[in-house]
């Protein structure tokens, strides 16, 4: 597997709101999934924007592309799909789950329960007909070279996925972070120390070495067309 094997899907765009943005105005976000030309069968992370409740809608705004024309973009039909992972179960990043019904969905175990008490997502994207879930408490290798990685911050079970191909490693970083010059400012405080700076410091997560400790050729994001690439 290459990275030309792994491709970024285009499922939505909503605007979040001012009051959410920290700039005092609204801005509109894209929603992306990537899916990932295994040898073991094709993993898809993320499956697009969910139908929510109404207060939701007019929050938000969102305009969905229909997860089969959204992989119809890059070849793929949803029977093609082999398993699901979400970084994590908030309605933009599950909302395509259901039309998958029988197919293993990996998260972390700790979000399917977070998701089933309420108050946190759609409760018909989550126990819909046909829904399978592989529990995950922790890291995982789901396929060979396809590494799950706990990245908590966003949620307490957020999850991001590194690709180890042939020429190069891919992190698939979901919402870990919201953009990628978030990354490159936490992947700056984690080598901070070793470029010689002095106390005080800024604090990175505490998983971003163990991420970066895979030397990612590039880092791709849920809500940011942007790529990582190291210097």
């Amino acid at each position: 597997m290459r990275t030309q094997d792994i491709h970024r899907v285009l499922l939505g765009t909503f605007v979040r709101p001012a009051q959410e943005t920290g700039t005092g105005h609204p801005r509109v976000e894209a929603v992306y999934g990537y899916l990932i030309r295994h040898e073991a069968g094709l993993v898809l992370l993320d499956t697009g924007v969910g139908v929510g409740d109404s207060e939701t809608e007019d929050r938000y705004r969102p305009r969905r592309i229909a997860l089969p024309e959204a992989l119809g973009g890059v070849g793929v039909t949803l029977d093609e799909v082999d398993v699901v992972v979400n970084c994590h179960l908030h309605f933009d990043h599950c909302g395509g789950n259901p039309m998958l019904p029988g197919r293993p969905v990996m998260c972390q175990r700790q979000e399917l329960e977070d998701a089933r008490r309420g108050n946190y997502t759609m409760d018909h994207l989550i126990d819909y007909r046909g829904s399978r879930y592989d529990l995950l408490d922790g890291e995982a290798e789901i396929r060979p070279g396809v590494h799950v990685i706990p990245t908590p911050g966003h949620v307490d079970g957020h999850q991001s996925l590194v690709v180890k191909c042939e020429d190069g490693t891919v992190v698939l970083a979901g919402q870990s972070h919201d953009t990628a010059s978030g990354w490159s400012a936490d992947a700056l405080a984690a080598s901070a120390k070793a470029l010689g700076h002095s106390q005080p410091l800024p604090l990175a997560p505490a998983w971003m070495e163990r991420l970066l400790a895979f030397d990612p050729k590039r880092v791709v994001f849920a809500h940011d067309a942007a790529i990582w690439e190291p210097a």
